[in-house]
Formats: structure tokens, sequence, C-alpha cells
């Protein structure tokens, strides 16, 4: 199946599958949705009839049971849909998951494999934001602020495909440079002053990337921005914005910090608006 409009063909589809049980063939919703210069341009939903059993621990992930699926299609009757959006195109999914369940659907509906390429918006997330502790779909939708109803197939296929989208406008790579080499995208910090009232500290910054404007006030104050809470890091800096919200002591970059300051190290924890109100003063 082509797009509704050939005018309109995606620069990358993406998909995104619910399972009825612990086997990974057992797609009981598709969503794929299409996405050119960063607009939607098409989307395909359905649940589909899995001819396997439903686990609780499952219904209790999507809320869809065995009667939701009642006379709706198998994987084998709408494959030639799923073939027509993915086939011959860059297929964005969130983890790997989705492109295994696929490729299990079609050998247990012995159906041909679908011949696309491949892209982990996981991946993506993790080079264009690695300050980030999560890179689960919920946290980067609220991180991205991207509306987002999570384990529905069709929303989190689009908020999947927002990702891709945000990560191309925040670092200026485009897809293609995406699918070439990933790992060699990650942000770069600035470069510290040579003095300053931060000279000599060494700062993780929690919440935003570490070419973002905060990292720049950090190291135009002389301070050195690090990729990650380690031991030499000497200050945690929480910026104003950021996904942890009143649980942000629960992420891995504070719990890493507080776990340094009980060994002794020195380490202080700081939040975006105390630290710009000091620098302030002292200026």
């Amino acid at each position: 199946m082509q797009s509704p409009n050939p005018a309109a063909e995606p620069d990358f589809v993406v998909v995104d599958v619910e399972t009825a049980c612990s086997r990974v063939s057992s797609i009981c919703q598709i969503g794929i949705v299409g996405f050119r210069d960063g607009q939607e341009v098409f989307a395909y939903e359905t649940l589909v009839d899995p001819r396997d059993e439903f686990s609780p621990f499952n219904i209790g992930i999507h809320g869809i049971t065995a009667g939701h699926v009642e006379g709706q299609p198998s994987f084998a009757d709408i494959h030639g849909i799923v073939d027509g959006y993915l086939s011959g195109r860059v297929t964005v999914a969130h983890s790997w998951f989705d492109k295994g369940a696929l490729a299990a659907a079609c050998r247990v509906g012995e159906r041909p494999m679908i011949e696309t390429q491949w892209l982990d918006s996981v991946r993506v997330a993790k080079l264009a934001w690695p300050q980030l502790a999560s890179h689960r779909l919920n946290v980067l939708a609220g991180f991205l602020g991207i509306e987002h109803r999570h384990h529905d197939a069709l929303s989190d296929a689009r908020a999947a495909g927002m990702v891709i989208v945000k990560a191309i406008d925040h670092t200026g790579i485009d897809l293609k440079g995406w699918l070439a080499k990933p790992e060699r995208c990650r942000a770069k910090a600035p470069v510290p002053a040579a003095t300053g009232p931060l000279e000599g500290e060494r700062v993780c910054i929690l919440g935003e990337p570490r070419d973002g404007p905060l990292a720049h006030f950090v190291a135009n104050a002389g301070g050195r921005v690090v990729a990650s809470v380690g031991a030499t890091t000497t200050m945690l800096l929480v910026a104003r914005q950021q996904p942890y919200g009143r649980w942000v002591d629960a992420s891995q970059p504070y719990r890493k910090a507080e776990e340094l300051r009980r060994a002794g190290r020195s380490i202080a924890i700081v939040n975006e608006v105390a630290l710009r109100a000091r620098l302030a003063g002292a200026g």
C-alpha cells in the first residue's frame, strides 16, 4: 500500500505493536504513522486477533483483551497492508521489540519477511539527549512535550516519530546522518572559559543537553560540562526544566551524586535558579 497522497511520500514510517502474551508473535494491535518534513502524512491502526492467549500481565499493560479482538483480522490477513506501508522504506521503532515481533508474526503466519531499513529511536534518543536517565517513550514524551497515550500502538508510533523529528531539529543531523553513523553524533560540550567563578568545577547537568543554553552558561563561567556523574564531578546542576519533576531525587544522576557524597566526595547538588542567582550576586 502506498501513501494516500503520492506527493506526500514519507521520509520514514514508524511502527508500534502490542502483544497478547509473552510470545512476541502474538500481535494484538498495530499502529503505523508516516512522516514527511516533520509532519504526519498518514496513519494506520487496527486491532489484530493474535490467535493466541491473552495473559493478565499483558492485559494490564495495554488493556486489550480477547473480547476486544473478536472478529478482527489475524496478522496473516493484514500482512499485505503492513508490508505495503513498510517495505522499501525507512522504518522507525522504539527499541528492536517491534522488529522482532513483526518477524515472529511473519514466521507464525507463514508470510514473507518485511524488507525495510530499520532505525531504533531509543538509540537516537540516547545520543541526542544523553543526560536523561531513562529513554523510555513515556519519559521522552514528557521531556519533549509530545502528546502521548502510553501502550496504545498508534499513539506510541506517533510519539516515536516525533522523537526522531525533534532529534533531527535538536542536533541538526538529518535522517541519513542518523542512519549512517549515529554513534558519532553525540553532542559536544562547549569549551570552558579560561577564567570565571566556576573555574575548576566539573559540572554534570541534569535535564538539558551538554551543548544547550545552560551548558554554555556554565562554560562561560569557566566550568567544564561533563557527560555523567563520576568520581571527579564537583557539581550536579539541576536544570529548571527537566523530565523528573518533583521526583528528580529518584533519577540516576541524582542518586549517584548522593552516593558519592555519602562516600566522602565533595560534590554539590545545585539547582539552576540558585546557581544563576549566586553568580549574578558574585558579578
